[in-house]
């Protein structure tokens, strides 16, 4: 084992809402947290040209401008953020055990606990158009985005209950949504699927695929393709919500830390505690029912506070083992 390696008392991974937040918690409980940002800093809210549902934002904010707030918070208090994607890990089972991480493939660090805010990446169909007018129209999130086309008509990609429940969402504050389902049924469950039959202004194309999103600027409109006849058409409309899943950033966690069948991590009741001591989980890497920045600062908060106890306990037991 390499003597020289760094040794941290709390490092995060991640650099998203939940990630910052726990930086704050940490920092002013002296745990001297180091973070590493991870390839995307500030997370998914970086590609958030609005946010207006963050509590202290009465005017609302966007996204980055908002991450550049909680990373000065979080410095302000003493967190090292560092520009860095780890890359491996190789956790401790011992209580009070070392963990050890390697940062861009070269770079081996000591950490007695790490709290993981890698989030979540959303799939996207991968058409240039949709990804040119991300930010302009495009959105993976309806509760977040829904707002801004209240009494404008929309269409919403997806056939799960996801895609059930934020279609039935949008419906209520939309004049018209229009969903797209890839197959010719819904993989919704039949309650969701009573949902979105029973509402008025929800109109549901089955068999039906994004030819390409249309529009400069922001989203004017969409060319829709029957997959089966090959037909095309197009819709006008202000906002494209594509609801086909979340990938959790769990790749590097494989084999050491629980993880669901979709592989996001499993948490122990109510905290954040992973299956290895000393290592927590926050924000979207753990939850893939509400994906809000708030509920995700709000585990950030929850980590930072499990670390701290944490090393409590380990600190006690030492001193009890050496009288």
């Amino acid at each position: 084992m390499n003597e020289t390696r760094e040794r941290i008392k709390c490092l995060i991974i991640g650099s998203g809402p939940a990630g910052y937040t726990a930086a704050i918690y940490a920092a002013r409980a002296d745990l001297h947290p180091v973070m590493y940002t991870g390839m995307e800093p500030g997370g998914q809210l970086t590609t958030t040209t609005e946010v207006d549902n963050f509590p202290g934002y009465p005017e609302g904010i966007d996204g980055p401008a908002m991450m550049i707030d909680l990373q000065k918070q979080a410095e302000r208090f003493g967190t090292q953020v560092r520009i860095g994607m780890v890359t491996e890990v190789q956790f401790s089972k011992e209580k009070g055990g070392v963990h050890q991480v390697c940062v861009d493939n070269s770079t081996w660090v000591e950490a007695e606990t790490v709290i993981i805010s890698t989030g979540a990446t959303a799939k996207y169909l991968g058409l240039p158009s949709e990804q040119r007018l991300r930010g302009g129209g495009v959105s993976a999130c309806a509760v977040c985005d829904g707002f801004f086309y209240k009494n404008q008509e929309v269409a919403i990609v997806g056939g799960g209950d996801t895609a059930a429940e934020e279609a039935t969402y949008l419906a209520n504050i939309c004049t018209k949504v229009t969903m797209l389902v890839r197959k010719d049924e819904l993989r919704a469950s039949k309650a969701m699927q009573h949902r979105v039959f029973n509402t008025k202004n929800l109109e549901v194309k089955f068999n039906s695929e994004v030819d390409e999103v249309l529009g400069e600027q922001v989203v004017e409109g969409l060319r829709i393709v029957n997959n089966k006849t090959g037909e095309k058409e197009e819709i006008k409309i202000t906002g494209l919500f594509i609801a086909i899943g979340h990938k959790p950033n769990t790749e590097i966690f494989k084999g050491q830390l629980d993880m669901d069948s979709t592989g996001y991590l499993i948490t122990s009741g109510k905290s954040t505690k992973t299956n290895i001591p000393g290592v927590f989980a926050s924000g979207d890497v753990q939850d893939k029912e509400y994906r809000q920045a708030i509920t995700a600062a709000g585990t950030g908060c929850m980590a930072a506070l499990d670390a701290e106890r944490y090393l409590a306990t380990v600190e006690s037991n030492e001193e009890v083992s050496t009288k």
